[in-house]
């Protein structure tokens, strides 16, 4: 049996590792465009700030391990044409520039996503650079050490997360978003405020509802972005504006939702009985809603990649779902969010109820004790648990993953009143500030006996 992988950075790498263990006889080859595999992109801001010192750390594998596994490895190589009638490749060599076709019999898609760049008139002068990839960090890097003033484009976590890491350098830093609001798809407004207070707080520039409408140079280099609000003298500029499935090989021949992202059914099989997809090209079920959303997040193609591998050749085990759960260090703040916010839940027109509690991470006789503000979102027909937002300078992100399976099992906020957590002074309160949401939800709306209702 042939098996072609296409990409390998978290769901390729993690297929790849699984068959090598599963199909012992299969031959598997995978492409990859780039000459190294698995990078961490999640560290990349923490590897331009400095923070990560050695950037192998951020490589959890190597084309050598994976050749070790008995993996045929097509390094620097780009698929051009997939023909799904008749199961063949056609790839060329991006060293020699040979360009060859080879057959397939499953093929599995981990191509993952590329940063979204916008048709923006000047985009490509010097200095305007992507945050993606290992080589294009190790460009930021080169690039902002004579930089005094970093524009950051995009506010969500990778942008927020450089304009941190370029602070800390010394450099005068401008974000800017076309949103009202920096990492709006991630927290609600009372969390945000709290993050964007800080920033000002240290010096950079908010430049919210404003949209780039061109970019200008001289000698072919960035020296200006023009907004639609404001002009900002720049020697740099991170674009950090969101990523879009890459799924170009596959458009017409699978079905898709209309950003591109591949829909996968829970053994991530494809509309297609031969390929199966995995990682940032596609889409999952997102379980707060019932229905497929595209969250790329190296989470989710780590499992989703080992079970593209598992349901290669039958279905065996399914994929539970995900409720885009994250977490974020900026300065001293620890943030985490799971499911749906207000705000997302508006923009998917899901109707939620959300209870918001503000308590102290541990008991104030302790030497110190944090403030925690905990937001969760439900169902307010059948008081199931649809989303939580935390933030804390205590890091209480971990209650996160709680609440994520929480929302998966289907809890209700009366169940999550009085769930037994541990008590222990050193690190939370006898009435643990999970299950203070659970009887705030009660004290706003009483739970009547069904007799009664």
């Amino acid at each position: 049996m042939k098996i072609a992988v296409i990409g390998s950075t978290h769901a390729g790498t993690a297929a790849v590792k699984n068959m090598a263990d599963l199909y012992p006889e299969a031959e598997v080859t995978v492409y990859e465009r780039n000459d190294n595999v698995s990078f961490l992109s999640c560290g990349l801001a923490l590897y331009v700030g400095g923070v990560v010192e050695d950037p192998q750390g951020l490589f959890y594998s190597s084309p050598e391990q994976l050749k070790s596994l008995g993996v045929t490895m097509k390094m620097q190589h780009d698929v051009e044409n997939i023909d799904t009638i008749n199961k063949t490749i056609t790839a060329k060599n991006l060293v020699t520039g040979k360009t060859f076709e080879d057959s397939y019999d499953k093929l599995v898609m981990t191509t993952g996503s590329w940063p979204v760049t916008p048709p923006i008139e000047g985009i490509d002068l010097e200095n305007i650079l992507l945050a993606k990839n290992y080589n294009q960090a190790n460009t930021i890097i080169e690039r902002s050490k004579d930089a005094r003033h970093v524009t950051v484009v995009g506010a969500g976590y990778i942008g927020v997360e450089l304009v941190e890491a370029f602070e800390k350098a010394g450099k005068k830093v401008t974000l800017i978003d076309g949103a009202d609001r920096i990492l709006n798809k991630y927290l609600d407004q009372e969390f945000t405020t709290l993050v964007e207070e800080d920033f000002q707080s240290r010096g950079i520039t908010l430049a919210m509802n404003e949209t780039v409408q061109r970019f200008y140079g001289a000698d072919g280099r960035v020296q200006k972005v023009i907004t639609n609000e404001s002009e900002i003298e720049t020697d740099l500029v991170i674009m950090c504006v969101g990523f879009r499935p890459s799924t170009d090989l596959l458009k017409g021949k699978v079905d898709m939702l209309d950003n591109g992202a591949i829909k996968v059914d829970e053994y991530m099989r494809t509309s297609h009985p031969d390929i199966l997809a995995a990682g940032d090209c596609c889409a999952v079920k997102y379980n707060p809603t019932g229905g497929h959303a595209y969250i790329p997040l190296a989470t989710n193609a780590v499992r989703m990649g080992t079970l593209a591998a598992r349901n290669l050749m039958e279905p065996v085990q399914k994929h539970v779902g995900t409720q885009g759960t994250s977490g974020l260090h900026i300065y001293d703040l620890n943030m985490a969010s799971t499911g749906l916010t207000e705000t997302s839940a508006k923009l998917l027109d899901v109707h939620v109820k959300s209870f918001t509690i503000e308590d102290f991470h541990r008991p104030g006789f302790m030497p110190t004790s944090e403030k925690v503000m905990l937001k969760v979102t439900i169902n307010p027909e059948t008081r199931e648990i649809l989303g939580a937002q935390v933030i804390s300078k205590a890091d209480v992100t971990q209650s996160i993953n709680t609440m994520s399976v929480c929302i998966q099992t289907g809890m209700t906020i009366d169940e999550l009143a009085y769930t037994d957590f541990f008590f222990q002074p050193h690190f939370n309160q006898p009435w643990n500030f999970l299950n203070k949401a659970g009887l705030e939800a009660q004290r706003q709306e009483p739970v009547r006996s069904p007799q009664f209702v």
